[in-house]
């Protein structure tokens, strides 16, 4: 790798930081309203089909897969996706293509192929329900409250990019910003519930694509094409090496080639992936309302397809941004030099300051638009996926039973509501990392990691017991918390995102362990009551749809996920 020598008045620059403001006009502005309009709208629509509980949480189990599909990719589509991802692309370049081709797209065809019939063939209304019918209410009460807490953080994480815009557009203080992009998504998320969200999910997945195309063909014309992003790119900080996504050294931390695709392909490509797409109930939540398991495992199999194609207009702005903009490539050069160095600009505004560079007005506001049609549909999922969660699995489980369906409709509005103030103070946990991938993979760590690995094993495996269920759970966060703290306190030191993938593979195989040794010596459940939650006890008829056999080509989930298996294959190779 090249040498690059970074002058002190760079550095010194950037500790003293600048404040980033779009320069928007009139017709930007308008643009923006008139989005807010719409997605308001789309939320007093959905009101008016809101009549229980089962519309608010999940839509009645009433939408076609191609809405799921959309829904289920656009939930996605936050702040992992936009800003994360763009930050990603302008810090270590091409190895970034791998949250998509490595750590999406495989778990999103297994959960579409292999893991739905389960989820809706039994007819639970959400992930947490289905670990209380398989394991009880130990494993159920960890998952549930977990997963709660996760929503509310991560919820924070897109709170506070959506406040983030509105201050570099109105100049507003961003606890401001922060609060009045609250009250927008909680509007049409009280309203509508779950239909609300996904409808306007659906919508948002267009706009972000208007928003993005546009912004990536603009900056390839002005950094001079293909060739020329790989020419600058190659002479930037970071090197040549940004152009390879294999072995990925910088973004898995290993300086071991070898290590570093173990880390990868274990910790990204499977622990992590498979953790957070087949057990996440934001993303479950959207195939449950479909209308039938065909259609129910389709939803993840459609979400693929734009998945393979989102990083193209994603991950390349980002390593644009940090080539053709001034701020942005001053800055890369300086926190190479100083990782710990204190600036304003970060690696998370590299889409933010690409727009202020090459988009005119009428574009900017389709590109402002687009951004926070991505903040909103990630903080709405996570928010309509909590209201779910605490309604059925915590305040009717475990504190008021027996109530009117009117009732839990009620609850499930009011902890949409609290959920939302509860983001407002996660917001600003966010804002203490440069790189919020690093801080988004964490929480993954934490909670998907070991419930993948609670879930996996006792779907194939009838022997598995309650009790081994929540302790594998708990030792499996508990090691996932312990390797970040000792990475923190610097007992040991990874750079990039290694840490996450370590705790993701210990949390796994810690659960593994201590699930299979805690088997060993406690009471299994009784094979009957295993039927629809374990693949051996369960009938082949009620794993699938029977009209599935007369479906045409195109709607066969199984030919689907195939072709999609081929395209990343491809692409992986094309980038190596």
């Amino acid at each position: 790798m090249p040498q690059f020598e970074v002058s002190q008045e760079v550095v010194s620059t950037f500790a003293e930081g600048e404040v980033l403001r779009l320069d928007a006009q009139a017709i930007d502005y308008a643009i923006v309203a008139l989005y807010f309009v719409f997605v308001l709208g789309i939320g007093l629509l959905a009101r008016k089909r809101v009549s229980s509980s089962m519309d608010f949480f999940l839509s009645g189990r009433s939408l076609p897969a191609w809405v799921t599909g959309l829904a289920f990719i656009s939930a996605n589509l936050g702040a992992v996706e936009i800003m994360g991802m763009s930050a990603n692309g302008a810090e270590y370049g091409f190895p970034a293509f791998h949250y998509f081709w490595i750590g999406a797209v495989p778990a999103m065809l297994f959960l579409g192929v292999v893991m739905m019939p389960f989820y809706y063939g039994s007819k639970v209304r959400s992930v947490p329900e289905f670990m209380r019918r398989r394991f009880g209410t130990g494993a159920h009460l960890v998952n549930a409250l977990s997963f709660a807490i996760a929503q509310v953080l991560i919820a924070g994480v897109n709170l506070y990019l959506l406040g983030t815009i509105l201050n570099v557009l109105l100049g507003w203080p961003l606890w401001v910003a922060v609060i009045a992009a609250a009250v927008i998504v909680l509007s049409y998320i009280t309203l509508g519930g779950l239909s609300a969200a996904i409808y306007n999910e659906v919508l948002q997945f267009f706009v972000i694509v208007a928003a993005l195309l546009p912004l990536t063909l603009i900056g390839l014309h002005r950094v001079g094409g293909w060739s020329g992003l790989q020419d600058k790119v190659a002479t930037s900080p970071g090197g040549p090496e940004q152009l390879d996504s294999w072995p990925g050294n910088a973004l898995s931390g290993f300086a071991n080639d070898f290590l570093s695709i173990l880390g990868i392909v274990f910790g990204l490509g499977f622990v992590l992936s498979f953790g957070y797409w087949t057990t996440n109930f934001v993303e479950v939540q959207r195939a449950l309302a479909t209308h039938s398991i065909a259609a129910a495992r389709r939803t993840p199999i459609i979400g693929a397809y734009p998945k393979i194609l989102i990083p193209l207009i994603v991950i390349i702005p980002g390593m644009i941004s940090a080539v053709l903009v001034p701020q942005m490539a001053e800055y890369k050069q300086a926190v190479t030099a100083n990782p710990d160095i204190d600036s304003d600009v970060t690696y998370n505004q590299a889409l933010l300051y690409l727009m202020k560079e090459v988009l005119p007005n009428g574009l900017l506001g389709v590109g402002l638009a687009g951004l926070l049609a991505a903040f909103m549909a990630g903080m709405a999922a996570n928010v309509s996926a909590f209201n779910t969660v605490f309604s059925i699995d915590l305040w009717q489980q475990y504190v008021v039973k027996d109530r009117s369906d009117k009732y839990y409709l009620t609850v499930g509005r009011l902890a949409t509501v609290g959920a939302t103030v509860a983001a407002i103070f996660t917001a600003f946990i966010a804002g203490g990392f440069s790189n919020i991938m690093d801080y988004l993979q964490t929480l993954f760590s934490f909670f998907n990691a070991p419930l993948f690995a609670t879930f996996i094993l006792g779907m194939f495996w009838k022997r598995m017991t309650p009790a081994a269920g929540w302790t594998g759970l708990v030792a499996g966060t508990a090691i996932a918390v312990t390797i970040f703290v000792l990475n923190e306190t610097g007992v040991f030191s990874l750079s990039g995102q290694g840490v996450s993938f370590v705790a993701a593979g210990a949390a796994f195989v810690v659960d593994i362990v201590v699930s299979v040794a805690v088997t060993m010596v406690t009471a299994p459940k009784p094979a009957a009551e295993l039927v629809g939650l374990v693949y051996s006890q369960t009938p082949r008829e009620m794993r699938t749809d029977p009209e599935a056999a007369t479906l045409p080509w195109y709607q066969r989930p199984v030919l689907l996920a195939g072709i999609a298996l081929v395209l990343v294959i491809i692409l992986n190779i094309a980038t190596g």
